[in-house]
């Protein structure tokens, strides 16, 4: 399993992925349509259209790696897409909640600072 920080950033492709793709078609997918730098170490997640499958790919500190896995049951909850987003940046324990099969749009958040940047 991954280990994440919470300051880790991750991003979702929104679109459904050809699951065949590695790690140049996955790169190339990161750089043009996410507009992202696929040795920043942010995880980026794909997910494929019959929502089953999900890989992540992520720069290790000397080489990119890919993490795939494939459910046997259930499919993963992709957040909405509008128009014109092509990805969406969630939080690590969003990542976690979408692992684990959990609704999160039934999920309600509670007001927290947030430090302006």
């Amino acid at each position: 399993m991954l280990t994440i920080s919470a300051q880790t950033r991750i991003f979702i492709a929104l679109e459904a992925t050809d699951m065949r793709k590695g790690f140049d078609g996955l790169c190339g997918l990161v750089s043009d349509s996410l507009k992202q730098d696929p040795l920043s170490g942010t995880l980026f997640l794909f997910i494929n259209r019959r929502r089953d499958r999900m890989k992540v790919l992520y720069w290790d500190g000397d080489g990119l790696a890919i993490w795939y896995r494939r459910l046997e049951q259930g499919t993963f909850q992709v957040p909405t897409k509008s128009e014109a987003v092509h990805s969406l940046e969630i939080r690590s324990d969003e990542f976690t909640m979408l692992l684990r099969g959990i609704d999160m749009s039934s999920i309600k958040r509670r007001k927290r600072f947030h430090l302006a940047s």
